[in-house]
């Protein structure tokens, strides 16, 4: 939706309010770090993997946002993912389009995130985590909690206990 302006731009009838509507387009890590946070954020002493969705990494560029509100969570350890560029197979309906290459990808993602030795996966998109409990369900392995970003910074403002993040997953 981003690029609906770009894509649109030569078109006399559509090019203006396309631009118009991609201008508006944001996602919430890029709204909540221009604005100071105003609620206090609590400890959660835990050791994170964060993957970078696709949409928001290569297509719209956001990439320091989300792991400068993971930051501000006092006691948060955030660990990179080896090949945190590398697409997790799940690409929209690409993983229901073409399963064995998406598997083939989520595997690897997977491997990555066991190397990373987590307490968590971490990610902004909701098909990505489902895309990575698969490849862990596949793998045998202890499934990892995961939670979409924007849960772990909740549970940091309302003080939730990160055993309890953990265990109700």
């Amino acid at each position: 939706m981003k690029e609906y302006g770009h894509l649109l731009r030569d078109d006399p009838q559509w090019a203006e309010r396309a631009r118009a509507f991609s201008a508006k387009c944001r996602d919430i890590a890029e709204i909540l770090c221009e604005l100071a946070p105003v609620a206090p954020r609590n400890p959660l002493p835990m050791r994170i993997a964060y993957h970078d969705a696709c949409h928001l990494r290569h297509a719209q560029g956001v990439y320091q946002q989300p792991r400068d509100l993971l930051a501000g969570i006092p006691g948060l350890e955030v660990a990179e993912i080896a090949e945190s560029s590398l697409c997790c197979g799940s690409a929209g309906v690409y993983n229901l389009l073409q399963p064995e290459p998406a598997q083939q990808l989520g595997d690897r993602k997977v491997g990555h995130l066991l190397a990373a030795n987590a307490d968590a996966v971490v990610s902004a998109n909701p098909g990505c985590l489902l895309q990575l409990m698969s490849g862990l369900r596949r793998r045998g392995e202890k499934t990892l909690p995961a939670m979409h970003m924007v849960e772990l910074l909740d549970a940091s403002i309302r003080n939730v206990p990160a055993e309890t993040l953990l265990r109700d997953r």
